[in-house]
């Protein structure tokens, strides 16, 4: 935990409901910043009567800034106004394709959600 702390440069947290979400900016070991998004939410165990912690973490590193923030700010604009946002080269130097549907393997019916 203490090397953990050591690589903390930044953080901020946000609260939204049950929710609360970190913006956590950490110096690698080659000595790059790069940030870790992490939602945390609140729940309870029926079966033990305790409350935890689920958490969700991103890893976010400077060479995708841009592609990250302008994908954000398009779909937050889209849902503020309905502008539909131009596609731009979010999938420049992957096996992607623009506007193709990318089978991920997932099968939403087998994902138990009875947590």
């Amino acid at each position: 935990m203490e090397n953990q702390d050591k690589n903390e440069v930044l953080s901020r947290a946000v609260k939204a409901g049950k929710r609360t979400y970190f913006f956590d900016v950490k110096r690698s070991r080659n000595e790059e910043m790069y940030l870790t998004i992490t939602e945390s939410k609140r729940k309870f165990n029926a079966d033990n009567g305790n409350f935890f912690y689920e958490k969700h973490k991103i890893f976010l590193y400077k060479e995708d800034f841009d592609k990250f923030k302008n994908a954000l700010t398009g779909v937050i604009e889209f849902i503020e106004n309905g502008t539909v946002p131009e596609q731009d080269d979010f999938f420049e130097n992957d096996n992607f394709e623009k506007n193709e549907d990318v089978d991920m393997g997932i099968n939403f019916d087998d994902i138990d959600l009875s947590l």
